[in-house]
């Protein structure tokens, strides 16, 4: 059996990427013998679809179980169509959190637990908005321009907050939400000087 985990790097001793469709990276875990392999999310920058995409790249990995931070409506139809028993609302560093997976605490999840917000169009026009945020944050939205959407939780799915060491993960968590934020600001940046350049 085979565990799917977004991952924020190459390494299951990164943390899991709360984003599902737009996260860099997935670790493959067989949980018996911890063997894994890594693959890049071919849809990370996807301009639209990274969701149903990335569902439909898990489900051909052959993964059994999914482990991330956010899913979308149309992403959970996918994996669930493909019979991938879901955890949602995960954070924390990979390794512990398999190990939370094979002592029995997670809780599968029965709903998508992120929604589409409105997005406010920053290229042309005003647009509905997928927020890229982790969980809670602003992102880029899918629509007309680049748009800024917000993730909100629908669930109250049970929370893999590997805190063992509480105030050293949460900072670490935090800090890899903010490099995650600023990474998708200097994208945005980068898209103002073109745009700003063509006129």
């Amino acid at each position: 059996m085979q565990i799917a985990l977004s991952a924020n790097r190459p390494s299951i001793e990164g943390e899991i990427d709360p984003r599902f469709g737009r996260c860099h990276y997935f670790i493959f875990v067989d949980p018996e013998t911890m063997q894994f392999d890594v693959e890049a999310n071919p849809s990370a920058e996807a301009a639209s679809g990274a969701g149903i995409n990335t569902a439909q790249f898990v489900a051909n990995r052959g993964a059994k179980i999914l482990i991330t931070g956010n899913i979308g409506p149309n992403a959970y139809e996918v994996l669930a169509a493909a019979g991938i028993e879901m955890f949602t609302g995960v954070s924390g560093k990979i390794r512990d959190v398999i190990e939370i997976y094979k002592s029995g605490d997670l809780k599968s999840t029965s709903a998508p637990n992120a929604t589409m917000g409105m997005g406010r169009g920053m290229g042309q026009g005003v647009g509905m908005g997928r927020g890229m945020g982790c969980g809670r944050g602003r992102g880029r939205g899918l629509g007309g321009g680049q748009n800024v959407g917000t993730w909100q939780s629908t669930s109250s799915t049970y929370q893999a907050t590997v805190r063992k060491e509480a105030p050293d993960d949460e900072i670490s968590q935090l800090k890899n939400q903010a490099e995650n934020l600023a990474e998708e600001l200097a994208k945005i940046q980068r898209r103002i000087e073109q745009i700003e350049s063509r006129q």
